[in-house]
């Protein structure tokens, strides 16, 4: 496996860059911050542009490039929950230009002879409140159900561009057609290195901004970034950023090649993207100095998102345990 883009993968950056440069600026993600203003218009260019139908596992790659620059740009949609949650479970549906959400615990089915019952709480499903469709993962396999059918009420979380709620299923009926044929483990690999890709993109912008902050912010006469200790901390920022991306896109090829190191490879890429989050949070902030508490601060944007990243489906030390557990590293 390469660890290179190639040419059109190189094309396939800038195009997705270009495209979120000219719809996706700083001055939106502060409208739809400060304002709640409606993300439908940039939806539909994602629409348009075809990145929903990113969801051949063989394609995972070039997601991987497009969730990176997604997380970059602190992305307001529900891109995410939608094409690396939704869309892995709900094999076999064809929602074109539909929002989805993943339902992965809390709920439960019983067959009362007539149809499928939901039962339950799931809580902390992202975007499910602005979802169309919910794939619902029980113990008798995955049901792809209206999220109109569902009791959902919006959580309050610390980035007020992320969406997650809490989704209520008070005993409806479903029919076996709505159950889906897929895969919940290999599910699950997408929708971890989906989050990992994100949140190195946030971290990514994260150490821009600190750079344009240091060139030019001066203390006696000089720029603050000719400081040592300045320096040494965004040299580590870049490192744990680039070893994160590494895993992240290694994942990525793994799915690509339905090779068997996946489930590892995906834990490998949460728990480094984790790890990379921690370090870039604290030393961005540093470096700002106090204004990066400040609302004003766009810093915020790509901090929370990066956070959010990871503690949803369990952070670093979660996935390091389990990666321990595989190896039996306990036994030694």
């Amino acid at each position: 496996m390469l660890l290179e883009f190639d040419a059109d993968q190189r094309l396939w950056q800038h195009t997705v860059r270009e495209v979120l440069t000219r719809h996706c600026p700083a001055a939106l993600i502060r409208e739809v911050a400060d304002k709640g203003a409606s993300t439908e218009a940039l939806w539909r260019v994602y629409t348009e542009q075809g990145w929903g139908e990113l969801t051949d596992p063989a394609e995972a790659v070039e997601l991987g490039i497009v969730l990176e620059e997604l997380g970059r740009h602190a992305d307001p949609t529900p891109f995410l929950a939608t094409v690396t949650q939704f869309a892995p479970l709900a094999a076999g549906f064809e929602l074109a230009g539909a929002a989805g959400a993943a339902v992965y615990e809390g709920v439960g089915v019983h067959h009362d002879g007539n149809s499928w019952v939901l039962t339950g709480t799931a809580r902390h499903v992202l975007d499910g409140d602005r979802a169309d469709w919910l794939a619902v993962l029980t113990p008798s396999g995955v049901f792809v159900v209206p999220a109109a059918s569902a009791i959902i009420r919006r959580e309050q979380v610390f980035d007020p561009l992320l969406h997650l709620a809490e989704v209520t299923f008070a005993a409806v009926p479903v029919r076996d057609d709505a159950k889906a044929d897929a895969d919940p483990e290999k599910a699950r690999h997408v929708a971890l290195v989906g989050l990992a890709m994100t949140t190195v993109g946030a971290c990514a912008r994260v150490l821009e901004m600190v750079l344009e902050h240091v060139r030019g912010r001066t203390q006696f006469g000089v720029p603050i970034g000719s400081f040592q200790a300045v320096k040494h901390k965004a040299v580590d920022m870049h490192v744990a950023i680039e070893r994160a991306r590494a895993l992240a896109y290694f994942a990525a090829m793994t799915i690509a090649a339905d090779d068997p190191r996946r489930r590892l490879a995906a834990s490998m890429a949460k728990a480094a993207a984790g790890e990379c989050q921690s370090l870039v949070f604290a030393h961005g902030m540093q470096l700002f100095g106090a204004m990066s508490f400040t609302w004003e601060n766009d810093l915020q944007f790509a901090l929370k998102r990066a956070k959010a990243g990871e503690l949803l489906l369990g952070g670093a030390a979660h996935h390091r345990a389990l990666i321990a557990e595989e190896y039996r590293a306990t036994d030694f």
